[in-house]
Formats: C-alpha cells, structure tokens, sequence
C-alpha cells in the first residue's frame, strides 16, 4: 500500500511528530487519492517521490515549522528539499520533492509535465474543497474515511489558512480565503456527516 523504503518510513515518522491526527490523516489520504487517480488514469509516477511529498506538503502549517516570512508552501517545500537531502537522497530528487509541494498550490499542472505535481493538486484539491469529486466514487469515499477520519479536518484547515492569510496576504493561502474557501470546504462531499 506504501512505499516501503528508508525515506517513506522517515517521512511518516516526520508526520506522526509533528501533525495532529487529522493533519497526518490528511496527507496520508492525499497520497492515497493520488495514487487512485493515477491508477485510474494510467499516470506513471515515481511512488516513493510522491509519497514523500505528499506526507511533508502540509508540514510548514504546523506550528514547529510555520515560517513568519514566507508561504506554507514554499517553507515547506524547503524543509522537504532538507529532509530529501537527510535521506541520501541526489540534489535532483530532494528539489523535486520541493518543487512538488511548492506547485500544489500553483496554476494546475499537467500530468505529462509533472505527474507528482499533477497527483498532488488532484488529491488535496478534492480532500480540502471537493475538487475532483466524480474521479472517487461514493464507496471509495466512504472506505477511505473508515480507515483515515477527517477528525474536523475542514474546520482546523480553514483556521490554518485564515491564520496563513492573516499574516501573509499576498500568499496562496490568502488567495484562496478571499476566494470563499470557507464555503468551498463545507461544499465537500467528504465533509458530509454521513461520510466523516
């Protein structure tokens, strides 16, 4: 179900520190929606690459690592490029890995430019405002949420990205509260009670 390498099992430890439970349930589902799309859609991509990036792309949100400077994003894209170079990984990679997280909250990206990209703001488009929805059929919703619950994911994302807008208003995040985030969240399919 995951990639089982020295990097993948690192990064969950990251995520088990540092995330509360509905974070890291979060970003364990962005990589699972994503790896159901590319199935679905015949993308290959580099497993362990997106797994990776997927875990750490919502890390700079957390209060250890929140950056007063610059977007979640990028800051977490940096730490990302950080934990890849920890990990062995070639300088190529680990800036793949920052490159991934910074484009999830940039203009859509192709799969056939950047898969890992393309995964990433497919799955966490769908998981925060219910992009995506007819991609992931109603049974494969409620099977995801059994497993991995939202826990108020919507509401404590949308504190995040009003504190990110707050504090850093030319930001994506800012971006996305001026444009109805709040009401785009409680639109989710996945936010529904019956769901969750």
């Amino acid at each position: 179900m995951f990639p089982e390498t020295p990097a993948a099992a690192a990064a969950l430890s990251v995520a088990r520190r540092f995330y509360s439970p509905a974070l890291i349930n979060h970003c364990v589902r962005s990589y699972l929606w994503g790896a159901m799309y590319a199935a679905a859609h015949r993308i290959a991509y580099d497993d362990e690459l997106y797994y990776v990036s997927a875990l750490l792309h919502d890390i700079a949100l957390t209060e250890a690592f929140d950056s007063h400077a610059v977007p979640f994003e990028a800051a977490g894209g940096r730490l990302a490029w950080v934990f890849g170079t920890v990990a062995g990984w070639p300088a190529e990679r680990a800036a793949r890995a920052e490159e991934i997280i910074v484009l999830h909250m940039r203009e859509d990206v192709s799969a056939a430019t950047d898969p890992e990209a393309h995964l990433l703001q497919v799955a966490s488009s769908w998981e925060v405002v219910g992009r995506h929805a007819e991609q992931f059929s109603t049974g494969a919703r409620a099977e995801m949420l059994a497993r991995y619950p939202r826990l108020g994911f919507g509401r404590d994302f949308l504190a995040s990205f009003e504190d990110q807008a707050r504090r850093k208003p030319d930001s994506a995040a800012a971006a996305s509260v001026r444009n109805d985030l709040a009401t785009r969240i409680a639109a989710n399919p996945l936010e529904s009670p019956s769901l969750s």
